[in-house]
């Protein structure tokens, strides 16, 4: 399979990371601590199961704590959110647990994201990393397969399966 896979990469090229798709940016660093979540109302410091934050304040909040790699907050602000069936805290569960060496849950949590929403591009890159960590090129490759075919080329989704087939480097968001 590796032999073949530069050449599947060039007929599937590797683009630019692109701005703009909610996942294509690295967000800025946590403004609190402890699982804790900036709230634009009163401008400080909330616990994350205070009844006025809503479920995208959450999630960007996890994703601010996912990126920086503090696992352990993230997780509190994702218990925090109201829907924990929701693809995206599935995405964000499946991502945590691999990125702390749970990779049986991790795939668990992805497969769930992507039967709730076959769309869900982060799952599928967030997966196809995984694949790549465990060796799975081929099924990696599906997943980068699937994004393109789903609309997400030229997208961070992409790119970021893309290189980790091509370099075995998966990102670290």
């Amino acid at each position: 399979m590796l032999r073949f896979l530069p050449a599947l990469l060039v007929a599937f090229p590797l683009t630019a990371y692109a701005a703009g798709s909610d996942s294509s940016d690295s967000p800025p660093p946590p403004k609190c601590e402890n699982g804790e979540v900036w709230d634009e109302k009163t401008e400080r410091c909330a616990g994350a199961k205070e009844s006025h934050l809503n479920d995208d304040t959450l999630y960007q909040a996890t994703r601010e704590y996912a990126y920086a790699g503090q696992y352990e907050a993230a997780e509190i602000t994702l218990a925090a959110m109201s829907d924990q069936t929701d693809d995206r805290v599935l995405t964000y569960k499946g991502f945590i647990a691999r990125k702390t060496g749970q990779m049986e849950l991790a795939m668990d949590y992805y497969h769930r994201a992507i039967t709730q929403n076959p769309n869900n591009l982060l799952a599928r890159s967030y997966m196809g990393q995984g694949f790549v960590d465990a060796g799975q090129h081929g099924a990696a490759l599906d997943q980068l397969v699937e994004i393109r075919l789903r609309g997400g080329k030229d997208l961070w989704v992409e790119t970021a399966l893309a290189e980790a087939l091509l370099t075995g480097e998966t990102t670290a968001y």
